[in-house]
């Protein structure tokens, strides 16, 4: 009987701890959280305020948990119960929460109670990981240059090769020319001498036809090419300062896909684009202090830095307190597009009505490393698109009318720019 009681007792505490086993194991499972899913949330969430190594609006996050089991003897619970409400927690009187809160200026946390334990368990997973030292990658450009330097001929080589045959071969002519005169010499032969005829070149002078059309020639290309000079007077097509911040339109515009009219936003509504002043840079740049993106021989990781610790300088931001500390400094960008004063451009009769994109005009800007000027900007080139840029009137009600009734003046569906009057001197000039 007690054998019995024994193995029927023995049996119910097995089968118990197997239940304790798998119930610690499945709560064991369910703190593991998904890396790459708790990087999407933070993003989504907690970047605003939050970076991973330093501190900014909040606290830095990077093995959080682990610090504050550490040093604070806080589990997991708690900062479920502060991420979902801090406010409330810090009501409680808990006292982390309230030397947090008075630690960061008394601002308080926004309430994330929409997060569930899987999202916080997949953040918590994201900040336990250890930093991974950014690799310099090489620019495509160098890329190419290796490959075609290694996978084929260069131009130097050939050029060498064909420097050596031009050689040789001048050296084979001179030793056949003296070899024959030898020969000439051994078999008594006479070569002719020179006669005496007038130099080409006296000849020349003298012969008074040949003259004047060489004159006419000489004057017609200095003519050409005078015209040409002064014609290229004020179109700086090409022209590529250097800024006193280095500023990729590349990195911007191309790489994080930034609509040109968040920073030029004037563009919409005035005749200028404007420069934009650093508190639109400053709008994204307060939790951006380092850039992690692709790197070049040309461009390192530490050159970039640089340049967003030059615009911290000239807005007056430390990073460090996470706050504005002086006036700054104006930042003397140099101008790159500039028309003549007496000619008259609306960008947002451009952009808005008219619906181009700015593109059209300042070429391939997302591409630009350095931005240059892209087009000439002369009267010719806007002369050019007027004549054959059509006028994009659907779903536009500025030109409803308009286009009713040129479109029968014309007998044409499309309306282009010319035909709406865009070639009156008085558009442009006034």
């Amino acid at each position: 009987m007690k054998q019995v009681i024994h193995r029927r007792l023995g049996g119910n505490i097995l089968r118990f701890s197997l239940i304790i086993l798998l119930a610690f194991t499945t709560s064991l499972s369910a703190q593991d959280g998904d890396p790459a899913k708790g990087k999407s949330i933070f993003n989504t969430n907690c970047a605003a305020c939050h970076h991973l190594d330093k501190k900014m609006t909040g606290p830095a996050l990077r093995h959080v948990e682990q610090r504050l089991a550490d040093d604070q003897g806080l589990d997991r619970d708690w900062i479920y119960a502060w991420i979902r409400n801090s406010s409330a927690l810090v009501k409680s009187g808990d006292a982390y929460a309230n030397k947090v809160y008075n630690d960061f200026g008394g601002a308080a946390m926004t309430a994330f109670p929409q997060l569930s334990d899987e999202d916080l368990n997949n953040i918590l997973a994201y900040t336990a990981q250890e930093k991974v030292a950014p690799v310099a990658a090489t620019g495509a450009g160098a890329a190419q240059t290796t490959t075609s330097e290694s996978g084929g001929i260069s131009n130097e080589l050939i050029l060498g090769a064909l420097a050596i045959l031009f050689v040789l071969l001048a050296a084979g002519l001179y030793l056949v020319n003296k070899t024959l005169r030898r020969f000439a010499a051994a078999q008594d032969i006479d070569l002719p001498e020179a006669s005496g005829r007038k130099p080409l070149w006296k000849a020349f002078v003298e012969n008074q036809f040949l003259m004047l059309v060489t004159a006419i020639f000489f004057l017609l290309a200095s003519a050409y090419f005078a015209f040409g000079y002064f014609m290229q007077i004020g179109i700086d097509q090409g022209y590529q300062p250097v800024q006193p911040i280095h500023f990729s339109h590349k990195i911007h515009a191309g790489d994080n896909g930034i609509d040109c009219k968040y920073c030029h936003s004037s563009a919409r509504v005035s005749k200028t684009s404007g420069i934009p002043s650093l508190n639109v840079c400053m709008n994204c740049h307060k939790t951006i202090s380092e850039y992690n993106g692709e790197t070049t021989p040309e461009h390192s990781k530490e050159f970039y830095d640089k340049q967003i610790q030059k615009l911290y300088t000239a807005a007056g931001w430390s990073d460090e307190e996470q706050k504005y500390v002086s006036e700054g400094e104006p930042v003397k960008w140099v101008r790159i597009h500039n028309l003549p004063d007496f000619v008259y451009f609306n960008h947002s009769q451009h952009v808005s009505v008219g619906g181009q994109e700015c593109q059209t005009c300042h070429g391939p800007v997302e591409e630009m490393e350095v931005l240059y000027q892209h087009a000439p900007l002369t009267m010719g080139w806007c002369v050019e698109c007027h004549r054959t840029t059509n006028v994009k009137v659907e779903d536009n009600a500025y030109y409803d009318k308009i286009h009713e009734e040129l479109s029968k003046k014309y007998g044409v569906e499309k309306l282009t720019v010319a035909e709406m009057g865009g070639l009156e001197c008085g558009k442009c000039h006034y």
